[in-house]
C-alpha cells in the first residue's frame, strides 16, 4: 500500500466510516489534535526509557487516544460505530488512580507553577496544553449530537480528556520530582 493516494489533494478526506468531508471539518480538526497529542506522548515516552512502567502507562494512554480518534472519525449516523470500542469508566478510573498515586509522593501545591524543569516534565506540560485543546474541540462536537445513547460515548471521551489533562499536569510534577527538580512557583 502506498502512503500517498492523492485522494486528499483537493482538500477532502475520508472519515473512518467512509464519508468524504472537507479537511476543515470540526471532526478532522478534533482528531488531528488527538493525533498531535499522541505524537507528543510518544516524544515524552522516548525520554522515559529508564522509567519502564511509566513508559508502558503512557503507551496504554496512546492506545486509548487511537480509540478516541476512531470515535471522532466516525459520524454519529454511521453503522461503523457499532464496531468501535468506547472509552470506558475503567479507562477514566485508570487515570484517576495514577493521579492519586503520583500525588501521594508530591508536595502540596501552594501556587501556580511554571511549566518546565526536566525535559520529561516539559513534554508532559506541552501534552497537557494540547490535551486541553482537544477537550475544547470535542465540546462543540458533543453539543451537535442528540442527547441520550448517541451522546454517551462522546461524553465519556470528554471526561477522559479532562482526566488526562489532570494526569499530565501531575505527571509533569512527578517527572520533576523523580529527577530532583523542584516546581518553579509563578511569581506575579
Amino acid at each position: 500500500m502506498k502512503i500517498y493516494t492523492g485522494t486528499g489533494d483537493k482538500g477532502k478526506t475520508s472519515l473512518f466510516s467512509g464519508e468524504r468531508v472537507t479537511k476543515a471539518d470540526p471532526r478532522i480538526d478534533a482528531y488531528g489534535d488527538l493525533d498531535e497529542l499522541n505524537s507528543i506522548l510518544g516524544a515524552l515516552t522516548a525520554h522515559l526509557s529508564a522509567e519502564e512502567e511509566l513508559a508502558a502507562e503512557l503507551q496504554q494512554i496512546q492506545t486509548d487516544l487511537f480509540q478516541a480518534g476512531a470515535w471522532l472519525a466516525t459520524s454519529a449516523e454511521s453503522a461503523a460505530r457499532a464496531s468501535l470500542k468506547q472509552i470506558s469508566a475503567d479507562q477514566i478510573a485508570f487515570l484517576e488512580k495514577a493521579i492519586d498515586r503520583f500525588e501521594k509522593e508530591l508536595p502540596a501545591l501552594k501556587s501556580f507553577i511554571l511549566p518546565g524543569g526536566h525535559v520529561t516534565a516539559a513534554w508532559a506540560h506541552v501534552a497537557r496544553t494540547v490535551c486541553r485543546r482537544c477537550e475544547r474541540k470535542v465540546v462543540p462536537l458533543l453539543s451537535k449530537i442528540k442527547k441520550g445513547k448517541a451522546a454517551e460515548p462522546y461524553q465519556r471521551l470528554l471526561v477522559f480528556l479532562n482526566r488526562l489533562s489532570d494526569y499530565l499536569f501531575v505527571l509533569a510534577r512527578h517527572c520533576n520530582h523523580i529527577h530532583g527538580i523542584s516546581d518553579k512557583p509563578w511569581r506575579s
